[in-house]
């Protein structure tokens, strides 16, 4: 068995959130098979643009004025959603995506992919 502190996980900086890699591709116990870790959305990371991947479990670890929007094509999102701490989310492999927050609020969650494939849109655009 593997242990690992939040904590000690270095944040990696990516467009629109900084990633913390803990089981996968990326992470300190790497496999291909799944994808656990967890993403910081707030303004020093700037932000995020609407994106599409695999099919994703998302907890909600902590929501401060912070929502989701969802469906349709990325300049057309169709839903729109307040996060609540301890809410869990699924999306679908591919549908189109992007968290959001008011000036000066924050979300951090935590991710669940079923596979490393296809975890990132950042991973797809190196093909």
């Amino acid at each position: 068995m593997d242990q690992y502190m939040r904590e000690q996980l270095p944040i990696r900086a990516l467009p629109g959130r900084g990633i913390v890699d803990a089981v996968g591709p990326n992470g300190p116990r790497f496999t291909d098979g799944m994808n656990v870790g967890f993403a910081l959305y707030d303004e020093s990371f700037g932000p995020m643009e609407p994106h599409h991947h695999a099919e994703e479990c998302v907890y909600i670890k902590h929501s401060d004025r912070a929502w989701v929007e969802w469906g349709g094509e990325p300049d057309n999102l169709l839903y729109k959603a307040e996060l609540v701490t301890g809410q869990l989310l699924h999306f679908p492999e591919n549908e189109w995506n992007v968290f959001r927050f008011e000036e000066g609020g924050s979300l951090e969650i935590i991710f669940i992919y079923g596979s490393g494939a296809n975890a990132r849109p950042e991973d797809n655009k190196k093909k």
